[in-house]
């Protein structure tokens, strides 16, 4: 009756007050006391309705939660059931936020010296952020104009319940993909999120989503809410964008700005490598300039040429005309009578010696008649000769003709030489003659 009593007359109340107490039951339910400086009451929210708390619940929160009152009789108290629950003007969730901030920073989260380089020309580009807002499709039209890109867009809730553990899973899901998988690995991340007040941002203040993309292998952009909006994601990021538009643009470079720079290296290059042939170029015409003229530099040479020149046609002429003179000087001496009286005293000379050209001849034909008889006798001299007539003529190992036994008697062999060859034979004396034995006298007949 009790109970009923206070339901019916307290079916929807609203209170303020902090949260004190607060706790979270096995079974998923939360049991807390709301309370002010002036009373205190027990609040309890069903696991359904937790569930959907945008925030989370803890001690020194001011909240209003509102719901109906009822009582419990196991301990003989009434208390709140919440129906919903939200946190006291943004003051309150300002300090929430500051205290949850202080907390991650105490343990190193959002330390500058964890931040990692984006890369310069991503390939992949992951985005967290909702499929049906206006924010994918800045993010598509900005990456369109400045350097299409390979994009990939993880749905996910961005605001109420839920959001911050499907943001937390999709940025950890992008961190979880193989490098060689099926669906390209993004070599960038990008949390998105439109404006809105601190209370449609608060999932990007949650735990769960710091904590996420403090642990990502992937660096992570954090764009959520406007330029003057600040969430605990934005201290998380590798680098905070003011906005959705703007971690596009610092997510790529520019294509054009790109070709414009390689073309202007590349022009560069050109100049640094013509700039020293240039360089000796002029080096080599200043030095040119410098060298004198080929026509002063050969001139004392062809003046000493034509010297030369000259003073050889001088000594050419003048050796032939002494030349000449000595030639003439010696035809003075070879007139032709002279040469004529010459030859005629030589003639003279000859005939008185008595050596005329037929007493030569007389002579030479007399002797050519002694020889002739010795010439047609020397072949039948020749020692070889007999030998055509059987005969043969012995000689020793070295040539030298014997003539006589007792000199081949001495030699260790000999050669007979024929009229068609030679025949070596061994040298010794002629073995003794056996003497035929005395006739044997006959015998006397057989009488029989």
């Amino acid at each position: 009756m009790l109970k009923r009593v206070v339901e019916d007359r307290f079916g929807f109340v609203r209170i303020r007050g902090e949260l004190s107490g607060v706790k979270r039951a096995a079974s998923g339910h939360l049991y807390c006391s709301l309370k002010d400086e002036k009373a205190v009451i027990d609040a309890v929210m069903w696991k359904g309705t937790a569930g959907r708390l945008a925030f989370k619940p803890e001690d020194g929160i001011e909240v209003v939660a509102s719901g109906k009152l009822t009582t419990y009789a196991g301990r003989s108290k009434y208390q709140i059931v919440v129906e919903t629950m939200e946190i006291a003007g943004e003051g309150a969730l300002l300090a929430l936020l500051e205290k949850t901030r202080a907390r991650l920073a105490a343990e190193g989260l959002f330390a500058q010296e964890r931040k990692r380089p984006l890369p310069y020309l991503p390939r992949v580009i992951g985005v967290v952020t909702s499929p049906t807002g206006a924010v994918i499709r800045d993010i598509l039209h900005r990456l369109a104009d400045r350097f299409p890109s390979h994009v990939i867009v993880w749905p996910v809730l961005v605001q109420g319940e839920g959001a911050a553990a499907q943001v937390a899973a999709a940025v950890e899901g992008f961190s979880l993909l193989p490098d060689n998988g099926p669906i390209p690995r993004p070599d960038l991340v990008i949390v998105a999120r439109g404006g809105g007040s601190i209370e449609d941002l608060w999932a990007f203040n949650e735990e769960e989503v710091v904590r996420a993309i403090v642990a990502s292998s992937i660096p992570v952009i954090s764009a959520v809410g406007h330029e003057t909006d600040t969430t605990l994601a934005d201290f998380a990021a590798d680098i905070r964008a003011p906005t959705p538009t703007a971690a596009a643009e610092m997510a790529v470079p520019v294509r054009e700005e790109l070709r414009n720079q390689i073309a202007d290296l590349a022009l560069r290059t050109r100049r640094s490598i013509m700039r020293p042939v240039a360089m000796g170029r002029e080096r080599l015409d200043a030095r040119a300039q410098r060298l004198p003229k080929p026509d002063v530099l050969l001139a004392p040479a062809v003046q000493r040429l034509d010297d030369l020149a000259e003073r050889l046609r001088r000594g050419l002429s003048d050796r032939a005309a002494l030349e000449r003179d000595k030639l003439n000087a010696l035809a003075r001496h070879l007139s032709l009578p002279l040469l004529r009286s010459q030859a005629a005293h030589a003639a003279e000379r000859l005939s008185r010696s008595g050596l005329t050209p037929q007493l030569v001849k007389r002579r030479l034909m007399r002797a050519q008649g002694q020889f002739a008889p010795l010439d047609r006798l020397l072949p039948q001299l020749h020692p070889d000769k007999p030998l055509e007539r059987g005969f043969a003529r012995v000689t020793d190992a070295d040539g030298q003709t014997l003539t006589s036994r007792k000199q081949a008697a001495t030699k260790a062999a000999l050669i007979l030489n024929f009229h068609d060859g030679k025949l070596p034979v061994a040298a010794g004396k002629a073995p003794a003659r056996k003497s035929r034995p005395a006739a044997e006298k006959p015998r006397q007949g057989d009488l029989f």
